[in-house]
């Protein structure tokens, strides 16, 4: 019987590469110089430090600017609310969404369930979904209709098995 896994993964690796093209930017750039700005990066975390909310927020564009350049989709992130920190900066943390929660769980089984395809099924398994089939094309077209559809995190098929 085919099968395939439905993940929700980030390459770590991508991501640091593009903190550190972010921080290079932002140490030569006009428009930061004496600002405070730094950007950290965490195990799951980016930490974004800066004087004014105004230039936290020219922090966090040049931040997706480079994610996106290095392929790393913007629906992985999640944005905390901006904080005032020690001598009236601001800082901002942006946690990387890794896996598929519970609740987007139920929402990819509850939407391949909807699609009607004959013999197909799904179940959670940890942060991953695994679907499976009676055909490869039925397969195919689920694995097309998740494509389609966005439910907010980005989505990889992955262990594709006849």
């Amino acid at each position: 019987m085919p099968t395939f896994d439905v993940v929700s993964k980030v390459d770590l690796q991508e991501v640091r590469n593009a903190v550190d093209q972010a921080r290079r930017e932002v140490s030569t750039r006009f428009d930061f110089k004496d600002t405070g700005s730094s950007i950290e990066l965490g195990d799951d975390r980016v930490e974004l430090h800066s004087a004014t909310e105004d230039r936290l927020k020219a922090l966090v564009q040049v931040l997706e600017e480079k994610l996106v350049r290095r392929s790393v989709s913007l629906k992985a992130l999640s944005y905390g609310r901006v904080e005032e920190a020690a001598r009236s900066a601001v800082r901002q943390t942006v946690t990387l969404n890794v896996g598929i929660s519970d609740e987007k769980a139920r929402a990819l089984n509850k939407f391949l369930k909807g699609l009607n395809l004959k013999g197909v099924s799904s179940q959670t398994q940890g942060d991953q979904v695994r679907v499976s089939g009676k055909k490869k094309d039925d397969l195919q077209s689920a694995i097309a209709a998740l494509r389609e559809e966005d439910f907010g995190i980005p989505l990889q098929f992955v262990n594709f098995r006849d």
